[in-house]
């Protein structure tokens, strides 16, 4: 006789970075055991592969791949499976800003946190007459290499330097263009 299947609800979630839907399930038990796990570590790399193995559990759509994701996308996605998941709202402290000293409790609604791109939002950047830049969202594994694994004493300009370089992806000269993984 096999195992039962347990039955989750689906939804949808439209990635803001790409505007494609996507289908996900809340996380069980065993997901949220291994993000309290990760989180008691306390080490940024732990917690960060927990989001990561939880969402690619969650994620039913099976063209995607969570560490190429836009970071934000990861944000928006994490908070969508949470309030799935736990409940719409979070109870939070925040700090008055007055007297940076007082605490407010308050309550935020997940379903309304949505990802705001300003008008005229473009991912290719001019950099003179002739010379273009296409910029991808740094994913998650950039935005973990340039910010987290930094032991070889790499500076604040060099990693922000790294992550720019880590996002170009094509290159624009007057009517030629090319990869840029193509180039030095």
């Amino acid at each position: 006789m096999p195992l039962p299947k347990i039955n989750t609800p689906t939804y949808e979630l439209v990635l803001p970075s790409t505007g494609k839907k996507i289908k996900y399930r809340p996380f069980l038990v065993r997901e949220e055991k291994i993000l309290i796990m990760a989180m008691e570590s306390e080490d940024m790399n732990e917690i960060t592969n927990a989001i990561v193995q939880i969402l690619s559990d969650c994620i039913i759509s099976n063209d995607v791949k969570v560490e190429s994701l836009a970071t934000f996308d990861i944000e928006y996605l994490f908070l969508n499976v949470r309030a799935k998941s736990v409940g719409e709202s979070v109870e939070v402290n925040v700090t008055c800003p007055d007297d940076e000293e007082t605490q407010v409790e308050m309550s935020i609604d997940i379903d309304t946190i949505k990802v705001q791109k300003t008008k005229g939002h473009k991912n290719i950047i001019k950099l003179d007459n002739d010379l273009s830049m296409k910029l991808r969202y740094p994913s998650l594994e950039q935005f973990v290499e340039n910010n987290f694994e930094t032991a070889d004493g790499t500076s604040e300009v060099g990693q922000s330097l790294s992550m720019i370089t880590s996002c170009i992806e094509r290159i624009y000269k007057a009517e030629v263009s090319w990869e840029a993984s193509d180039d030095s």
